[in-house]
């Protein structure tokens, strides 16, 4: 039976049909959905975890106790796995362990564009990357069978066009797996450097047989067409970009696996064309490869590493094609991201650029607070630095500095790797103050549950982390809650805290308004006689309030009643 699947339902498929017993993830976009639709597969467990590290680890001791194991993350979230992964390459494996990390070329929802292929060179373990919904399938379940037969972690690369596409699948039934016995075996299974030391020759011997498979294995390919002029050598996305751009003009070596990469394949097919091209977006790895083994491509010279390909550029780097586009003379307003209208956090960061507050911010919703007319953040790295970032600024400038500034994490990141911050903050004696904006959930990846919410990814109550006895648990006895509705609240809140001489966790607590469980209020409205157009709601940059004709204007189809507007106004012109 055929079905349409998004690329990363088709993972989830995949799982489900080669037995897999144990799920664990952290949700980041574009990988998110794997673990959702694996949920949704009673046979299998399925969690978030805190953060990646712990999904890699979690999934690690699931296949090390003899089950077929997964974990899906984003391409930053596989540096916070790489620590376990690299020495799970030494260890092996026992059942299956895959691992599924999501590109973001063009960082359509990232703060890079890593190349999580040299992950897997560095790591020296398998990597097979699919380029479509049925070999998003077909390479999950090749990924457990490559997996038990080389004894390795095998990486899935996917890419944002990979897995937020739909194409047609075959389904088949699940195959169940019986757990493999867990032998007591040090020597393979822990990682001190006597047993590591022997293990790393074994990983030497692994890549040279798995190189050597590469050579014949069916998921590398050729597509050969008659009368071709020239060779494209290239995987995943590409291959389709390619396909499309060059048609039968081309033949193609459609490489499956991308680590290790085969040798005598690529030479052999680049033998017989007077001109190859290597097409991959980011870093020339593939590129790289063939030229270290004498082979003559042409490549990022053409390309560059930067951002997506596509049909259009495929076609007019190498066949020198401009395709038509349809155009318009219809002046097309722009849309920026910004935070939804009754957003919780939109009256912190109000309130913070208000009190003239230096900002380290995080990864989330809340990183849209640095975009105007909020302009309330002065840096952003990773999940979790704006705790630390935050202490290193002030160890640097001193406590005036300490005083005049402030970090800002959501609920769930606060969790993945803020914790560590404040206890840095905590047991270094800093005096920096941290605020928890705690919206209920993991909100921009498309609310997720996580440890502080009471919900599993099931919607089942299990505990939820106490963020005040945490912080007081840790050394912080400062602990205070506001509501980031609460204007002159939250200000005072904020303004006492950062005075203080020791360190502050401040938690602005509300739930996200696109919970289905908030209830909103009705629309607010303008009296146009009122309003003197003096723009002072228009600080906040709700996307619900517009200025026309010198008045400001409320859109009742999208306002949802919070009231932070109708506080800054001191004519009174907002109303019910």
């Amino acid at each position: 039976m055929k079905q349409l699947m998004l690329g990363n339902e088709a993972v989830a498929r995949g799982l489900y049909e080669a037995g897999v017993k144990v799920v664990s993830s952290y949700p980041g976009t574009p990988s998110t959905e794997i673990t959702e639709f694996a949920a949704k597969y009673e046979e299998m467990y399925s969690e978030w975890a805190p953060n990646e590290k712990v999904a890699a680890e979690v999934a690690i001791g699931a296949a090390f106790a003899g089950a077929r194991s997964f974990c899906a993350m984003k391409h930053v979230g596989l540096n916070v796995a790489a620590d376990p992964l690299y020495t799970a390459a030494y260890t092996g494996v026992n059942g299956g362990f895959v691992l599924a990390v999501a590109d973001d070329p063009g960082m359509h929802s990232s703060q890079n564009e890593q190349d999580s292929r040299h992950h897997a060179i560095a790591a020296k373990v398998m990597m097979l990357e699919p380029a479509d919904s049925a070999e998003c399938l077909q390479f999950t379940k090749l990924a457990y069978e490559y997996s038990e037969r080389f004894d390795t972690p095998v990486i899935l690369r996917l890419s944002t066009r990979i897995s937020h596409s739909r194409s047609l699948v075959e389904v088949s039934p699940r195959e169940e797996r019986e757990l493999k016995e867990f032998a007591h075996d040090p020597g393979k299974y822990v990682m001190m450097p006597a047993m590591a030391i022997k293990r790393h020759a074994v990983i030497e011997e692994r890549q040279r047989s798995i190189a050597a498979f590469a050579e014949t294995a069916e998921i590398n390919r050729v597509v050969e067409h008659a009368g071709a002029a020239i060779g494209v050598i290239t995987s995943g996305a590409c291959y389709q970009y390619c396909v499309e751009a060059l048609g039968a003009r081309a033949s193609y070596l459609k490489l499956g696996i991308v680590n290790p990469l085969p040798v005598e394949l690529i030479r052999n097919f680049a033998a017989k064309y007077e001109k190859v091209y290597v097409v991959e977006e980011l870093d020339g790895i593939i590129e790289t490869h063939c030229k270290a083994h004498g082979v003559d491509v042409t490549g990022k010279e053409l390309f560059g590493p930067l951002g997506e390909l596509s049909q259009r550029i495929v076609a007019e780097k190498i066949l020198g094609e401009a395709k038509e586009t349809m155009a318009t003379d219809l002046a097309i307003p722009g849309r920026p991201p910004a935070l939804c209208p009754g957003c919780p956090h939109r009256g912190v960061f109000y309130t913070l650029k208000s009190l003239k507050l230096r900002v380290s911010g995080d990864i989330g919703c809340y990183t849209l607070g640095a975009l105007s007319p909020l302009d309330s953040m002065d840096s952003c790295v990773c999940m979790g630095a704006s705790v630390s970032a935050l202490h290193g600024m002030a160890k640097a400038r001193g406590e005036e500095f300490a005083k005049q500034s402030v970090a800002v994490i959501g609920d769930s990141t606060f969790i993945h790797s803020g914790i560590t911050g404040l206890i840095d903050i905590a047991y270094n004696k800093g005096i920096s103050t941290v605020i928890v904006l705690d919206n209920s959930i993991t909100g921009m990846t498309g609310h997720q549950q996580n440890p502080t919410t009471g919900y599993t990814i099931h919607n089942d109550p299990t505990v939820a982390v106490d963020l005040e006895a945490l912080a007081k648990a840790v050394g912080i006895r400062n602990v205070r809650v506001f509501d980031p509705y609460d204007l002159a609240a939250s200000k005072q809140a904020i303004a006492e805290e950062v005075a203080k001489e020791e360190p502050s966790l401040l938690i602005a607590r509300r739930p996200c308004v696109l919970l289905k469980q908030v209830k909103t209020k009705p629309a607010l409205k303008i009296n146009k006689d009122k309003c003197v157009g003096c723009g002072l709601c228009m600080k906040i940059g709700c996307p619900s309030i517009s200025m026309k004709d010198k008045k400001a204007g409320i859109d009742f189809t999208t306002c949802v009643g919070c009231g932070v507007c109708r506080q800054m106004c001191k004519v009174g012109a907002i109303g019910d």
